[in-house]
């Protein structure tokens, strides 16, 4: 005898169940989801976004710190145009920083030209700036004669090395995955912008209600009934 009222209870408990999967279809709210699309197409307006943009400033640090470093270097020699006239006009490989000031340029504009003003989206030039930048600093290290000359012959190189390194890793795990994840998230958002406009039709504005004319048949019986009120009563 109770099975009856048990299974009347199961579906009553199911309903429910299935009510809050309804309830969250019908949350759905277009206006934000608009409003997402507009941001997303706010940032691809601009054309950067904010951690490629930091990326490049990065990039540009790398060259400014690697130039002070030589900078610095050419003044604690015996004055910046002497060791700058030695370097540059008489560039000799295993007692030079010059080469190291160049490898610096070389990544910064790969760099800017692949990332800020390509907007490219993989990591073949920086892998290309890192591994050049890696094998000239290794054959220096080894072939020239930079460790004699002081603390420079070890800062510059390890400077370098590290920065480029940084940059990739930057760039591998930083930019390219939170880009392309903000890709996803906007086409996640269109298309459910596109099944919201299904769900919520929009409401029927005023022009798009009308009122039916008056029909031929009601106008008839009006004049047949004034008619009937108009004649004489015998």
């Amino acid at each position: 005898m109770n099975r009856v009222p048990n299974d009347a209870e199961n579906a009553l408990s199911s309903s429910v169940e299935s009510c809050p999967s309804l309830r969250d279809v019908h949350s759905i709210n277009p206006a934000q989801l608009m409003a997402r699309i507009e941001s997303y197409d706010v940032r691809e307006k601009k054309g950067i976004s904010d951690v490629r943009r930091t990326f490049c400033l990065f990039v540009t640090f790398d060259l400014l710190f690697v130039t002070l470093l030589w900078i610095i270097e050419l003044n604690v020699k015996g004055g910046i145009e002497t060791t700058l006239e030695k370097e540059v006009l008489h560039y000799d490989y295993s007692s030079s920083y010059f080469d190291i000031f160049l490898l610096a340029v070389f990544r910064f504009k790969v760099l800017i030209l692949a990332y800020a003003m390509c907007r490219l989206r993989h990591w073949w030039a920086i892998a290309f700036t890192t591994a050049v930048t890696s094998a000239f600093l290794l054959a220096k290290v080894i072939i020239s004669q930079l460790f004699s000359q002081g603390a420079f012959g070890y800062v510059l190189p390890i400077i370098s090395f590290i920065l480029a390194w940084i940059e990739t890793w930057f760039l591998d795990f930083k930019v390219l995955p939170q880009e392309a994840e903000e890709e996803n998230r906007f086409l996640i958002a269109q298309d459910a912008s596109e099944r919201a406009a299904l769900l919520h039709p929009g409401v029927l504005s005023d022009g798009q209600f009308y009122s039916p004319p008056e029909s031929v048949a009601g106008s008839d019986e009006d004049s047949e009934e004034k008619q009937d009120s108009e004649k004489p009563v015998v």
